[in-house]
């Protein structure tokens, strides 16, 4: 365990807040330097997209860094090229991220490094898994005041660390994107134990292929992953000890994909925004998941990348599916074993290439785009409109790892490449449980809805039923009176 974190209490690190090799340079202002905070102060436009919730218009940032709302503050806390606490330089290509409950009111982040073998700014750790491999993850301890206390590697020696999840007993589960080199696989970090030999065991029922992120369901311990390749498939990982402690995972469990039931297609092209599908799971073998889910017609995504679990329902997104190519986003609820197709982007100004994805305290999904042409975080609420909080103005350098602080008070966020990890603050609305409820139980936009004849419409509207509703049910062989 690393010194400084001696002290700290394991019961009070538990739940997640949330879930290029260039250095940025110094302004003459100074406002890069690490903790300098910068608040935007010219009125920008209003994106006429974004008139449903959210904080109002972006206002242009002088430094030329990030837009954000009126009233909001951000403040550098980490820089690719910065040393760390022990002397190491802070390495490139920040990713995925999650945030937990310290002590002494700190907020820990376990971040992520894609890096491959070859890097300016590698993870350089004591322990790694395989030496040349220059990905990883380093942990920050953030106080109060948003600054930097402690920074240092927790995991080293795998490449493409992209995305990931947080456990429910303060771990983070690391996802290497890719199947080169023997790599492949998920890593489970603990940041109070750092580099320890859990962190360079990978979990390898949890499959060898190109993954993106993950996320547990609380109520049953059930891992579900995604995977960015084409086409790539939606998986499921059941461990052998679901009692969601330190090393259950390490025991194994059964790997899954994702599978229509009802319909004789493999494709998700052809879903429709509003629509439910029932799921069957199908068993994979771990070492050629993505082969095994192709030959037993599981359903084909285009790139999947997002993955977030709450209020009973696993959120996740599709880059680059949809007629436009701009990205859609999924719900799928274990309860009924069903799929929906929640949104689908029609113009880039509303959303374009949906990546990480975390729920707002509040109960509005928030999500980075991934480089496509714009680079901003997207709010998207309840009834599927969306939002604009926050553009950066970086020449074409996405954003990463979106997480809250678990007192939800602070929004952290990566700019991948110069590489530089956020604080944003501000007026953010209320923590909402009901809402993130609200959020797993909505009705798309109207205008995306379910395309329904005109008798079943006067149904519903007689029974007081909502068209989703009367679809299911004509789905399922109701007969039309």
């Amino acid at each position: 365990m690393n010194s400084s974190n001696s002290g700290m209490n394991r019961r009070d690190f538990l739940k997640v807040g949330g879930a290029s090799t260039l250095a940025v340079a110094l302004g003459a202002s100074g406002v890069y330097s690490l903790g300098g905070i910068t608040t935007a102060s010219a009125a920008k436009p209003p994106n006429p997209t974004s008139g449903f919730g959210g904080y109002g218009p972006l206002v242009k940032d002088p430094n030329g860094i990030l837009d954000l709302p009126k009233g909001f503050h951000y403040r550098i806390i980490s820089k690719t090229g910065d040393k760390m606490s022990n002397g190491d330089l802070v390495p490139a290509m920040l990713d995925g991220m999650a945030a937990y409950k310290g002590e002494k009111n700190t907020t820990i982040l376990v971040r992520n490094h894609e890096n491959s073998t070859n890097s300016q700014y590698p993870v350089n750790g004591k322990n790694p898994w395989s030496k040349g491999a220059a990905g990883g993850t380093t942990a920050l301890v953030v106080g109060p005041n948003r600054k930097v206390i402690k920074e240092y590697v927790t995991s080293s020696g795998t490449i493409r660390n992209c995305a990931g999840g947080a456990s429910t007993w303060g771990t983070w589960l690391t996802c290497e994107e890719t199947r080169d080199l023997g790599h492949g696989f998920v890593f489970e970090v603990n940041p109070l134990d750092p580099e320890n030999e859990m962190s360079r065991t990978p979990i390898r029922d949890m499959g060898y292929f190109s993954h993106e992120a993950c996320a547990v369901d609380p109520a049953t311990g059930i891992w579900y992953l995604t995977e960015d390749a084409s086409p790539s498939f939606l998986y499921r990982f059941t461990p052998h000890d679901r009692s969601q402690t330190l090393g259950s995972l390490q025991k194994g469990g059964i790997l899954e994909a994702a599978a229509i039931d009802e319909l004789p297609t493999t494709s998700a092209s052809t879903f429709h925004t509003g629509k439910k599908f029932g799921i069957v799971w199908k068993k994979v073998n771990p070492e050629r998941a993505q082969q095994d889910a192709m030959d037993k017609g599981c359903i084909r995504f285009s790139r999947l990348e997002g993955a977030f679990f709450t209020a009973g329902v696993f959120w996740f997104d599709d880059t680059s599916a949809g007629s436009g190519s701009l990205g859609r986003v999924y719900r799928y609820f274990p309860s009924t074993n069903t799929l929906e197709l929640f949104y689908e982007s029609t113009d880039k100004n509303s959303l374009e290439m949906p990546d990480n994805i975390v729920m707002a305290p509040w109960g509005d999904l928030w999500i980075a785009e991934d480089g496509g042409g714009n680079d901003r975080i997207i709010g998207m609420t309840p009834e599927g409109n969306v939002y604009t909080f926050a553009e950066n103005t970086l020449n074409g350098s996405e954003f990463a790892g979106p997480t809250f602080s678990p007192d939800g008070n602070t929004f952290f966020v990566n700019i991948q490449t110069p590489g530089i990890t956020l604080a944003i603050w501000g007026p953010f609305a209320r923590r909402n449980s009901a809402r993130q409820r609200a959020m797993g139980h909505a009705a798309p936009p109207e205008n995306l809805g379910p395309v329904v004849s005109d008798k079943l419409a006067a149904l519903a509207e007689e029974q007081g039923m909502s068209l989703l509703e009367v679809a299911a049910l004509e789905r399922h062989g109701m007969p039309i009176i």
